[in-house]
């Protein structure tokens, strides 16, 4: 399933670079302040970060499609189970890239809203006593934001909601990703 949305995705993208209006490439860099839902993880959302880049393809004023590769950080902490005696900090790695619509409600302000697709870059290997993988190699999710526009330098803040179970280990209760979002672009081109 996931792999038909993403082709989709892709294709969608590949249409609107073709009768783009405008284009657009950038940089992006900020905070990522992410958790993990569950009851084996620590209630509250850790700092982490994120940059990557992004292109911008205008199909008209209002509306246009802006696909991103990001490298970002989600930070968590387990509480219990797993053979663990204390809490342990968990580091997870992950490629996002998410495709989003972006509309334009004025010049200095555009919404923004779509899939994302990530890749967990690191698998915590030691989370669990045997060994076994304790996180999915993917993970999918939704994001909605907004971005203020200063020229060449971009504002932005969104929030992800995780709408797949990130969890490998059977018999677990439900881990689901969120993450707020904040930082700025620089366009290059």
């Amino acid at each position: 399933m996931q792999k038909t949305i993403l082709s989709l995705c892709f294709l969608v993208m590949i249409s609107a670079a073709a009768s783009a209006q405008s284009f657009q490439l950038g940089a992006k860099v900020g905070a990522n302040l992410g958790k993990i839902d569950g009851q084996s993880f620590k209630d509250g959302y850790n700092f982490g970060y994120v940059l990557g880049g992004y292109v911008d393809l205008g199909i008209n004023k209002v509306i246009g499609i802006q696909p991103e590769v990001l490298f970002s950080q989600t930070n968590t902490t387990v509480d219990s189970g797993y053979g663990l005696v204390k809490p342990k900090d968990v580091h997870l790695n992950y490629l996002n890239i998410p495709i989003l619509l972006n509309i334009n409600a004025s010049k200095l302000l555009t919404f923004q809203v779509g899939p994302q697709f990530s890749i967990l870059m690191n698998n915590n290997q030691s989370l669990v006593e045997n060994g076994e993988s304790a996180f999915k190699s993917g993970d999918f999710a939704a994001v909605l934001g907004a971005q203020l526009n200063f020229g060449l330098l971009k504002v932005y803040g969104r929030y992800n909601i995780g709408l797949s179970n990130v969890s490998d280990i059977s018999n677990s209760d439900k881990w689901k990703s969120q993450a707020i979002q904040v930082g700025v672009a620089i366009k290059i081109l």
